[in-house]
């Protein structure tokens, strides 16, 4: 049984690399062509790949990183306990879109907490704050352009969709792509403006992500995969 999560460096220790693949694989229903191409570092596709849609960042970018910004959201030290919610293993690659492996990346995300508050002094919710819940996190895609996040699934914030945001800035002057990640099966997605906002249904689809189970990785959790594709202008390129 998995002992307590203390950051991404233990995250690093204690989940091995075999185990996110082996939930990835479950995840993504046995999809030969991605298998293939999340294996093979430096594979280009056939075909250009779809960049991903941006999206809002929205209001509650932290004002003020919080102490902790590793890639486990959901223990922050000296809390008096972890984070409220069902604990989802979040990950995926990142791409360009000729296929190619975007190593060194910087992800962040951020979201919301369990009772549909941000830890953030512009959110004045009634909804309590949770301690033990960090709020944002951050993380460097690896040689393979692989990241991975410990979190809680995302819950309905007033009238948005539950969601997860993300920012994702190339190695070196690149330019950041601000997206957000949905969850399949949840009603709200169907009114949610900024979802329904993108209009191209390929590119609206690619931002909702079923949760599979991610007991491979910890018993009694989730488990997501969210592939990210960064537009030719996110290099400074035409």
């Amino acid at each position: 049984m998995l002992r307590p999560y203390r950051g991404a460096a233990q995250i690093d220790r204690m989940v091995p690399v075999r185990d996110i693949d082996l939930a990835r694989r479950r995840l993504i229903g046995g999809s030969l062509a991605l298998a293939a191409l999340g294996a093979l570092p430096g594979t280009v596709a056939a075909e250009a790949l779809r960049p991903t849609a941006a999206q809002s960042r929205g209001p509650f970018y932290p004002r003020n990183l919080p102490l902790e910004q590793d890639a486990d959201l959901a223990r922050v030290a000296g809390a008096p306990g972890p984070a409220q919610g069902r604990i989802v293993h979040l990950f995926g690659r990142l791409r360009d879109e000729s296929g190619r492996q975007v190593a060194g990346a910087r992800v962040e995300i951020w979201q919301c907490n369990a009772f549909g508050r941000y830890h953030h002094p512009g959110d004045t919710s009634a909804q309590p704050l949770d301690p033990g819940f960090q709020g944002y996190g951050r993380a460097a895609a690896d040689a393979q352009g692989a990241y991975r996040f410990r979190t809680i699934k995302p819950v309905a914030y007033g009238s948005r969709a539950p969601h997860i945001h993300f920012a994702v800035t190339p190695p070196g002057a690149g330019r950041s792509l601000i997206t957000q990640m949905y969850v399949a099966g949840e009603p709200a997605n169907e009114s949610d403006f900024l979802l329904n906002g993108v209009r191209d249904p390929e590119s609206r689809a690619a931002l909702i992500v079923a949760l599979g189970s991610g007991e491979a990785i910890e018993p009694g959790t989730l488990a997501a995969n969210f592939d990210i594709v960064l537009a030719r202008s996110a290099f400074g390129r035409a």
